[in-house]
């Protein structure tokens, strides 16, 4: 399951996150001096040494204690690298979770549109839309619900731009509990982002 978990999408590709990271590390240059760097410019220095001047006990010491200590820093670095990966793995799963049980709901969101008037002046407008909603989707780190309006026509909505979520009378409008006939009581869900 955890591995199910570690996982990240790039351009639309699902990887697993630990290969990933292989290949970026590979890929990128090294700007920093990494342990063998160090371990061979120590080799080096001990080779050339003055023979009758050799180098000092104690600064060999505190050389190669500082190797220990970028070695020890490198290994929390690399684990909270790894720990902050399944955090937002875990993250993303639960909010698709949220949202895949939202899923036949009705929905109103709002989207801004920035438009420009007559003098090109910018000006930011906010419309409000509805329909049902019918997936779930992760591209890139982001989550957003695939929505299908009135007249058939599908929207990606960022779930930051969700406004309510309801549910449904068979015959697809918004059930309410104003009604005395209506024995279907309204229902909203919460989404935790």
């Amino acid at each position: 399951m955890a591995s199910s978990l570690n996982t990240i999408t790039v351009d639309g590709v699902t990887y697993n996150a630990d290969a990933y990271a292989d290949t970026q590390k590979k890929d990128t240059l090294k700007n920093e001096m990494d342990k063998d760097a160090f371990l061979q410019l120590l080799v080096t220095q001990l080779r050339y040494q003055d023979p009758l001047e050799p180098q000092d006990n104690s600064e060999f010491v505190a050389e190669m204690a500082q190797f220990s200590s970028l070695e020890q820093m490198n290994n929390v670095a690399s684990s909270l690298e790894k720990i902050n990966t399944l955090v937002t793995n875990i993250d993303t799963s639960v909010l698709v979770g949220q949202l895949s049980n939202m899923i036949g709901k009705g929905v109103d969101w709002i989207e801004t549109i920035n438009t420009a008037d007559e003098e090109g002046n910018p000006v930011t407008n906010k419309e409000n839309f509805s329909g049902v909603i019918t997936g779930v989707t992760v591209a890139d780190g982001t989550t957003r619900i695939t929505v299908e309006d009135a007249e058939g026509k599908t929207h990606q909505v960022d779930v930051a731009n969700i406004g309510h979520v309801y549910e449904l009378k068979a015959d697809g409008t918004a059930a309410t509990s104003d009604s005395a006939t209506d024995e279907t009581s309204s229902t909203e869900t919460s989404l935790t982002v």
